[in-house]
């Protein structure tokens, strides 16, 4: 048997009897990282890094069954051994590695190689078998180094202030929003958040992060305020009657898909700008790569292209079903309803 299977409620490990990321609601339950797709209530105890604590709580429930870890430290499970690792995807996202018997497998969870400078990098760790997401895996996904993307938010920014005009960018509330605040030019202008935005990052910010501060845009407020800002607003807001009160303004989104030609005009914003908190082609093929794992199941993303093509580099690969969501260009696994202004 298979020290970790795929079943109708998620990665189970027989062994420990616990779920890794599960879909459904189980009895013990080890979470990657804190997107909806990946951390789902109901479950009756759950096991996390310490990172992911105050957003899992913020977001499952302040009284959530919850145990924390640090990363590489070992906790035993009915004989099987855990423990978690860096993944670099947002605050606190982790790849799990499981040991039983001399087998070792490596959960992903989602994950990047480039430091943003807040996540705690990617480390790859040695294992036999590594699961992997695919959301980029395709060549044609390749990332800019994330200087020169923030170079062009920018220049966009920027040139929309000396116009008097607000500039909207949208990025999903856990991850991307933080990334933008951590690394943008605050001297542009002002930056205002999406209410939804603003309640995980106090969150973050009570917690003891390293993140700016950010102040709550409000709709009733002087309009005359937002005409330098940069106001960072989730997917689900983009588009919205809401948005019209702050005419003039221009719209952009920052993601992998913008990449591709086409999908900024298939989304209609007026600048999409190709930054994603997944790894990208060259990236995956460097994980897989460094883990030296012979077999590699890929989840959820291009599955079938990017097992087929391990398996030209001799790796025993095969997609692997799942229930975590590959982002769109649309969503990009943003929550399905927003919190409120």
């Amino acid at each position: 048997m298979d020290l970790l299977t795929f079943t109708n409620k998620g990665i189970y490990c027989p062994p420990a009897d616990v779920y890794l990321d599960p879909w459904r609601a189980v009895d013990r339950a080890l979470i990657t990282h804190a997107h909806s797709d990946h951390a789902r209530y109901g479950s009756k105890a759950y096991l996390s890094h310490r990172d992911s604590e105050a957003v899992l709580r913020h977001r499952l429930g302040k009284n959530l069954p919850l145990e924390t870890v640090g990363f590489n430290e070992p906790i035993m499970i009915n004989g099987v051994k855990f423990s978690f690792h860096p993944a670099g995807h947002i605050i606190g996202s982790s790849q799990i590695r499981v040991e039983h018997k001399g087998e070792v497998w490596v959960f992903t969870g989602d994950y990047k190689l480039e430091d943003d400078g807040f996540s705690a990098p990617f480390e790859p760790v040695q294992c036999h078998t590594f699961i992997t997401e695919s959301t980029f895996g395709l060549p044609v996904y390749r990332w800019k180094p994330q200087a020169e993307i923030f170079r062009d938010i920018e220049l966009w920014w920027r040139s929309n202030a000396d116009l008097g005009i607000c500039s909207f960018i949208s990025a999903y509330s856990l991850g991307k929003a933080q990334r933008i605040l951590k690394n943008i030019d605050p001297s542009i202008g002002p930056i205002f958040t999406h209410g939804a935005i603003h309640a995980t990052h106090e969150v973050l910010i009570a917690a003891g992060f390293d993140l700016p501060s950010t102040e709550k845009v409000q709709v009733a407020a002087n309009q005359a305020d937002y005409r330098r800002a940069l106001i960072i607003i989730p997917p689900a807001v983009a588009g919205s009657d809401w948005m019209r009160k702050f005419e003039p303004y221009e719209t952009a989104v920052a993601s992998g898909w913008m990449s591709i030609r086409g999908s900024r005009r298939r989304i209609s914003v007026d600048r999409g700008f190709p930054l994603s908190d997944h790894a990208d082609w060259t990236s995956l093929n460097q994980a897989v790569e460094a883990t030296g794992a012979e077999r590699v199941l890929v989840t959820h993303g291009y599955t079938s292209a990017f097992a087929a093509w391990l398996k030209t580099k001799g790796l025993d690969a095969r997609e692997a079903k799942t229930e975590y969501s590959a982002e769109t260009p649309e969503t990009e696994n943003e929550e399905k309803k927003s919190e409120p202004m």
